[in-house]
């Protein structure tokens, strides 16, 4: 018994020092992998922003680069053309319990095969496989005061009510954010359906056979299943709000009438492109960065809260 567990206790030492460097050479492996990866990272992501960053305090017009400090940001939060911008995005976020609902609606028809979803199922795929910039301009001559809108109105007999919804301050942030709605409901859809799809059909025959309605069954079975789905579009949602509406806005509206329809990332391709104020336009920049990664951080926290 001693002599094998001398043995035993021989091959272990041998064999430590072997596993050791084999844990070296694989970490030296690994952090080789991720070094190409840190450096795209770096290069396509920390770069820009630290130059943007750096840029913000100058009045870099694109020639000429002078340092002018905090003032920039000074003079950048007095100006009103920034707060209209963040006012429209704030009134945008009014359309998202739209975006969200609308396709929830549609993704329930599409589960349960009520009457006429093959119709909703080749319609409501449409939004995702036309690009914005499309929807945008059929969108400006559904809304033009000469458009569709209009066209239908007369024809109903109510052209009295003819609007110009593009060209009043007041009316023009409500298309826009009608475009967007129908924007968003082909991603929504599709990610509530695949929510439905791992939902066990077998707890809704049983709500069914208890007696539960199509509503209760809606309420306490479906919706519950969905929720994780919910706040992932939800988050989706907000930030296309602040950040992906730039093509809609550039085709329907340049913005206007006045900056009515003017949001952050329009007011940074204005500021930069038409007035040649590129440092303003990076301070922009930073600023709806700042806000578009507060929004995401903040609902995934809210998100890992409620599941905790």
């Amino acid at each position: 018994m001693s002599l094998s567990a001398s043995l035993s206790a021989s091959t272990n030492a041998r064999r430590r020092p072997q596993s050791s460097l084999l844990v070296k050479r694989r970490r030296r492996v690994g952090v080789l992998l991720v070094v190409p990866a840190l450096v795209l990272v770096g290069l396509l992501i920390v770069y820009p922003i630290a130059q943007a960053v750096y840029y913000s305090f100058t009045n870099w017009d694109g020639l000429t680069t002078q340092w002018v400090g905090p003032s920039a940001w000074v003079q950048a939060f007095h100006n009103p053309t920034m707060w209209t911008a963040l006012k429209n995005n704030a009134e945008l976020l009014l359309s998202v319990p739209f975006a969200l609902g609308i396709p929830l609606l549609v993704a329930v028809m599409l589960h349960q095969r009520v009457a006429g979803w093959k119709i909703f199922r080749s319609i409501y795929f449409l939004p995702t496989a036309i690009s914005w910039v499309v929807i945008g301009l059929v969108a400006e001559h559904f809304f033009a005061y000469s458009g569709t809108l209009n066209s239908l109105l007369s024809d109903i007999g109510l052209s009295s009510v003819h609007t110009n919804m593009l060209g009043q301050e007041n009316e023009a942030l409500i298309a826009l954010g009608i475009t967007f709605i129908f924007s968003m409901i082909g991603t929504n859809t599709m990610l509530f359906l695949t929510g439905l799809a791992t939902l066990d059909p077998s707890l809704e025959e049983a709500a069914r056979i208890d007696g539960a309605g199509a509503w209760r069954i809606f309420r306490h079975i479906t919706l519950p299943h969905l929720s994780r789905f919910i706040q992932l579009a939800f988050v989706m949602t907000v930030i296309s709000a602040f950040s992906a509406l730039f093509s809609l806005i550039f085709v329907m509206t340049g913005g206007g009438p006045g900056y009515s329809t003017t949001t952050m990332e329009f007011l940074v391709y204005q500021t930069g492109f038409n007035q040649s104020q590129f440092g303003t336009a990076a301070l922009y920049g930073i600023i709806l960065f700042v806000i578009t990664a507060l929004v995401g951080v903040v609902q995934l926290r809210l998100i890992g809260a409620k599941d905790s």
